[in-house]
C-alpha cells in the first residue's frame, strides 16, 4: 500500500473512532426566576426560551433561578427532557439549581445536593455572611448510544453581592473539596452563575483546579460577557462551564432573542464536549 493510501486509511480509522466516541452538548443558563408583571414576565419570555432550547438542543442544562413552574413549563414544551432538583430551602417553593437532560442521550445514575455553608448537608443553611442560602445540585450521568461513559455534573449559583467575594471563594473551595468523593475519578463538568469575574479570587480558585471551557476551546462564538440585564448588551462575564476529564471543541455564548424579548437577563453558554480518554477497564 502506498504512503498516500496508508495515510488515508489512518485518517479514516481515526475518524471512525471519533464518530463512535460519545460527545455532549452542555449548557449553563441562569433563566431568571418567573415574574408575572412587566415586559420581562415569564409569559412573554417562555416561548423565546423554548425556541432557544429547541434551536440549541443541548443534552444537559444546568439552570439557576429556576422556579418549579418554569421547569415544568420547559419539559412540557420540550418532549424528551426531564428535570430534577430541590430549591435553596430543600423544598420546591423557591429558586432551584434545576438540571434538565435529554432522556434519549443520558440517564441518571445517582443524584444529590448540598449547601454552600459550614453545614452543607443542612437544607437552607447559610454561612460566611451571605443573605440567601446557596447550594449545588449534582448528578452522575451515563451516556446513551455508543460506548457508555459516566461523568459528574455539578450545577451551582454563588452569592451575588459585591461584599460576598470571600464567601464565593469559600463556596468554590467547598465544591472542589467535595468533587473527589462525588466524582470518584469520573470526568467532571461544573456549571453555574458564579457571580465572579475572571479577576476574582473565586474564579482563580476554580481555574487552578478545573479548566475554563471557554478558555480551552479552539472555537468560541458570541461575546465573552454573559450578564446583560435584558438589554442584549452584556457587561460582565459571570457564567461558566468548568471541566476535568473532558475537552471543549466549541463554546458559544447564545444571544438568541425575538425582537426586544430576551429569554433571560443572562446569555446562556453551551459547549460541545468530548471525553479526554477511553474509560479504564473494570
Amino acid at each position: 500500500m502506498g504512503r498516500s493510501l496508508r495515510r488515508a486509511a489512518a485518517m479514516l480509522f481515526l475518524a471512525s473512532l471519533s464518530a463512535c466516541a460519545p460527545s455532549l452538548k452542555v449548557m449553563s443558563f441562569n433563566v431568571r426566576y418567573a415574574s408575572d408583571e412587566g415586559p420581562t414576565r415569564w409569559e412573554a419570555r417562555r416561548p423565546v426560551m423554548v425556541a432557544l432550547l429547541q434551536k440549541a438542543r443541548p443534552d444537559l442544562i444546568g439552570t439557576q433561578e429556576l422556579l418549579q413552574r418554569q421547569g415544568d413549563d420547559l419539559v412540557q414544551a420540550l418532549p424528551g427532557y426531564r428535570w430534577f432538583g430541590r430549591d435553596r430551602y430543600g423544598t420546591h417553593v423557591n429558586e432551584h439549581m434545576g438540571i434538565l437532560y435529554r432522556t434519549d442521550r443520558l440517564r441518571v445514575v445517582q443524584q444529590g445536593d448540598f449547601w454552600l455553608s459550614d453545614t452543607p448537608d443542612q437544607p437552607g443553611s447559610m454561612s460566611w455572611g451571605t443573605d440567601l442560602p446557596r447550594m449545588a445540585n449534582w448528578a452522575v450521568f451515563e451516556t446513551i448510544g455508543g460506548p457508555p461513559r459516566r461523568f459528574l455534573f455539578v450545577d451551582t449559583h454563588l452569592a451575588h453581592r459585591d461584599q460576598d467575594d470571600a464567601a464565593r471563594d469559600k463556596a468554590v473551595r467547598l465544591i472542589l473539596d467535595r468533587l473527589p468523593s462525588l466524582a470518584a475519578g469520573l470526568p467532571v463538568v461544573l456549571a453555574g452563575d458564579m457571580n465572579a469575574r475572571p479577576d476574582t479570587a473565586a474564579y482563580r480558585t476554580l481555574a487552578s483546579a478545573l479548566s475554563d471551557a471557554r478558555e480551552q476551546a479552539p472555537t468560541r462564538r458570541g461575546p465573552d460577557m454573559t450578564f446583560h440585564d435584558f438589554t442584549g448588551v452584556a457587561d460582565r462575564r459571570i457564567d461558566y462551564l468548568f471541566l476535568r476529564g473532558l475537552h471543549a471543541s466549541e463554546v458559544v455564548t447564545d444571544t438568541y432573542h425575538q425582537g426586544s424579548t430576551y429569554p433571560s437577563d443572562h446569555f446562556p453558554i453551551w459547549a460541545r464536549l468530548s471525553f479526554d480518554r477511553a474509560p479504564r477497564d473494570k
